[in-house]
């Protein structure tokens, strides 16, 4: 009985010890205890003392220990460790890491998450958002941007540059506006939910490009000349990375510039002669100065030892002679400016480098650094700002529009819809929230970065798709007064630019992630490159130690929360989202477990195992983003009435993560392995389910009914209630089908007859003629018929007005004619 109870405390000691992750040398000193203890009820023998010295005694004494396992195991790694290219461990390198490395390693702190300070606007951001930004919204016009211009109009151009909508990164001293990043964020949301055409053009001066780039690496000359140039509108910058041969390999790009001396304006200097053609490049048939990224070489060693200077970034004046741009690129009728450029054998100074000749063969590391901001900021933002304005839109459109005597938005299969579409606005808006507050507080969050790039880009185009079903005819007629087509068409540009997205969650959020956000992985990968070997013994001996007590405290971690449903997990509130704390630091902890034991099993072929990768990414992203979510409900006051909001978005991210364990385990290489993974982490199957009906119900009936709620859904949007804004006219006829409604039934009563709910200035006749409203019910009943028939009406045209080449179309009306 006692060796039993020994067992038993022994099993029971070792899984608390590890749990807790406790030092090697407090294991060792608790177990001796027990040891002790045994002894003295004799159970443990001689020989257990011998068993626990040999295994004790070496791994306690550091020189023993790095000797005889440390060394050969690093000999080991450095042996079977994968090749790292130049710009692979720049890209890891670029960027910090925040909260998602606490969800990373298993145990994320929630009260810490909580205790980040909301981002809020200064009164200078919110003035700029209430009147230049609103003013630009009246002032563009979609239909005419896209259709009949195929841009924005001159004036609208000139607008923007007035009011320094390209300066808002730009800081004040050199005059720019110096907004926070969830000011500019805020702004294209707003600018998406009037023209995406409008948005995109503000927002890529704003993110990744010359003005960027300056502020951190340019020289006083550069910033001086450049910066307040760009901030007045008087410089027009577009960045060009994108080869036809080199898309997400951008580091594969072959464009290239010598060294060399020559000529530049008379005088003979030491520059580089620069030969290009890029594609896809956003601003640049309008750009006045180009940023350029290429590989510089050294041929001669005008510049030192080295050949291959490798990636460099310089500022091209487009008017140089040789500089190839104005031609347009035709983006799926979302026609912002873009198009390619080219240039050969063009000879610049040194000087137009970014940051002068020292800075050469530093760019990779300068635009993977900015892109981990802008990237965080521009494309998530616009997809929120459409996902915004879309389910205010559609919610509307559900409750006015009516078929079989009810509104849509009753039906059970639209109510799916709007649900998917009202949840993920409340998690696209978090997580932009999220992310630009971290920015604000100094970090550069590249795998932040690429989670909000991939899922809120993914999560627009499904929003778009799921509204576009709910519309039927009104969402496929193109016109003026279609505010949904333009979306659609254009969802997978933010699909493509930036890191296109297959790319982005196979290898990018995980495979940065597992390096950046472990915290043994880099540190071991360090000491294996470390050139002095005591030094990289002692590295890789403390890394790696402290990876195998981390990596044992993940597996007693994920059995314990499975045997418990983690149900005994503390959590920072004990409302209706303990459970969803509990749930996440249970799959934070999997998360842990499974990427030690994929990157051991699978070695170097993990990076080439992209389904994995991207399963991984998947948990990773999820876990980020219903953290987001429970911020936000928890900064926004824990509001009853939103609950339903983010119950549906975090139920939709528990789900999702539980699929992506399920898949990895299904899927795993190693069969044996998987088994084990499945019996630890998943021993009673999947119990999770997708967000209910009941919980779809209520997060439509949101949508479709004015409240404090739905505000804070829509909060920022261009939703002012005049005739050119149709969805600021959506919100107004939503309110006025709502109150006539009443008057309806009243008329009904009436007369004694259930009328059909269309034809309102009928009705308001008939109500009048039996007495049973006032002539301002019946005002209102007209009014409300007109506008309801708008919302529902689509645009038709003249068959002269669609060809694009007119002359064909009245040769054919001519031909008939003859004819006939």
């Amino acid at each position: 009985m006692e060796t039993l109870i020994w067992i038993l405390s022994a099993i029971a000691l070792s899984g608390f010890m590890a749990y807790s992750r406790a030092k090697l040398s407090t294991f060792t000193l608790l177990f001796t205890v027990l040891m002790v203890i045994g002894s003295f009820y004799q159970v443990v023998s001689w020989l257990g003392w011998v068993i626990f010295g040999i295994i004790a005694v070496p791994l306690n004494i550091t020189n023993i220990r790095q000797q005889y396992i440390s060394k050969p195991l690093l000999k080991a790694f450095q042996s079977i460790m994968p090749e790292m290219s130049r710009t692979e461990k720049e890209a890891i390198d670029a960027g910090t890491t925040w909260f998602e490395a606490d969800l990373f390693r298993g145990a994320p702190d929630w009260q810490k998450l909580h205790n980040y300070p909301a981002p809020r606007l200064s009164a200078e951001e919110q003035a700029f958002l209430d009147g230049p930004v609103e003013e630009v919204c009246r002032m563009v016009d979609d239909w005419d941007t896209t259709h009949t211009r195929a841009d924005l109009a001159p004036e609208i151009w000139q607008y923007l540059k007035d009011n320094k909508f390209f300066a808002m990164i730009i800081k004040k001293e050199y005059g720019g506006l110096e907004f926070s990043a969830y000011a500019q964020s805020r702004v294209l949301q707003k600018l998406t939910g009037a023209s995406s055409v409008l948005a995109s053009t503000v927002g890529v001066p704003n993110s990744l490009g010359p003005g960027e780039l300056l502020q951190h690496y340019g020289t006083k000359e550069q910033q001086d000349y450049y910066l307040p140039r760009l901030a007045r509108g008087e410089e027009i910058p577009c960045f060009a990375l994108t080869s036809p041969e080199a898309g997400s390999d951008a580091g594969a790009i072959p464009d290239f510039g010598i060294v060399c001396k020559g000529e530049f304006e008379g005088k003979e200097v030491l520059g580089m002669r620069l030969t290009w053609d890029k594609r896809y490049i956003t601003l640049a048939p309008v750009a006045t100065v180009l940023g350029l990224a290429f590989k510089l070489q050294d041929p001669d060693g005008l510049l030192g030892d080295e050949k291959d200077l490798g990636i460099t970034c310089a500022l091209i004046p487009t008017d140089l002679e040789g500089v190839d741009v104005g031609r347009r690129h035709f983006p799926l009728n979302v026609p912002f400016q873009n198009g390619p450029t080219k240039g050969k054998d063009i000879f610049v100074p040194l000087d137009f480098i970014i940051g002068g000749p020292e800075m050469a063969g530093q760019g990779w590391r300068m635009l993977v650094e900015c892109l981990s901001v802008g990237r965080a900021i521009t494309l998530p933002s616009n997809s929120t700002g459409g996902v915004k304005s879309i389910a205010l839109a559609t919610g509307a459109y559900s409750r006015i529009r009516r078929q079989f005597k009810l509104p849509i938005g009753k039906m059970e299969g639209v109510e799916e819809a709007l649900a998917r579409i009202g949840g993920n606005a409340y998690l696209m808006d978090s997580v932009t929230t999220l992310s630009t507050g971290a920015i604000d507080l100094g970090e550069k969050p590249s795998v932040i970065s690429a989670i909000a790039k991939y899922h809120l880009t993914e999560k627009m185009r499904d929003s778009i798709s799921d509204s576009m079903d709910i519309h039927g005819g009104k969402g496929i007629c193109m016109g003026p007064n279609n505010y949904l087509a333009r979306g659609y068409q254009g969802a997978p540009v933010a699909i493509t630019v930036e890191g296109a997205n297959i790319l982005t969650r196979s290898m990018i959020i995980y495979g940065q992630g597992a390096i950046r956000c472990h915290p043994y992985v880099l540190a071991e990968l360090e000491a294996a490159g470390n050139q002095d070997f005591n030094q990289a013994l002692r590295d890789f001996d403390h890394a790696l130690f402290g990876h195998i007590g981390f990596a044992m405290s993940n597996v007693f971690r994920s059995i314990w929360f499975s045997v418990t449903g983690s149900r005994l997990v503390s959590a920072p509130y004990s409302d209706v989202t303990k459970r969803y704390y509990q749930l996440l630091t249970r799959y934070s902890t999997n998360l842990a477990m499974l990427s030690d034991i994929a990157m051991l099993t699978l070695g170097g072929d993990l990076k080439r195992r992209e389904r994995i990768s991207a399963r991984l990414g998947d948990v990773l992203s999820h876990l980020y983003m219903a953290s987001a979510t429970l911020k936000r409900f928890n900064d926004e006051g824990r509001l009853a009435e939103d609950a339903p909001l983010m119950q549906w978005a975090v139920e939709d991210s528990l789900y999702k993560i539980q699929v992506a364990i399920d898949e990895l385990i299904s899927n795993f290489p190693n069969k044996l392995v998987g088994g084990f993974l499945r019996m630890t982490i998943l021993p009673f199957g999947t119990s999770l389910t997708r967000p209910s009906d009941k919980l779809d119900h209520k997060v439509a009936r949101i949508l479709q009914t004015p409240s404090a709620t739905r505000d804070r859904i829509g909060q920022g949007q261009y939703l002012t209630r005049e005739p050119e804004n149709s969805i600021g006219m959506l919100e107004q006829t939503l309110e006025d089908i709502l109150a006539c409604e009443p008057i309806f039934d009243k008329v009904c009563r009436a007369i004694g007859e259930k009328l059909p709910f269309f034809r309102l200035d009928l009705v308001a006749e008939k109500g009048l003629a039996a007495n049973a409203i006032t002539e301002v019910e019946a005002e209102l009943l007209r009014k409300t018929e007109v506008a309801r028939k708008a919302a529902i009406d689509v645009d038709d045209f003249d068959p002269i007005d669609l060809p694009a080449d007119k002359s064909l179309y009245q040769e054919q009306v001519k031909q008939t004619n003859n004819a006939a």
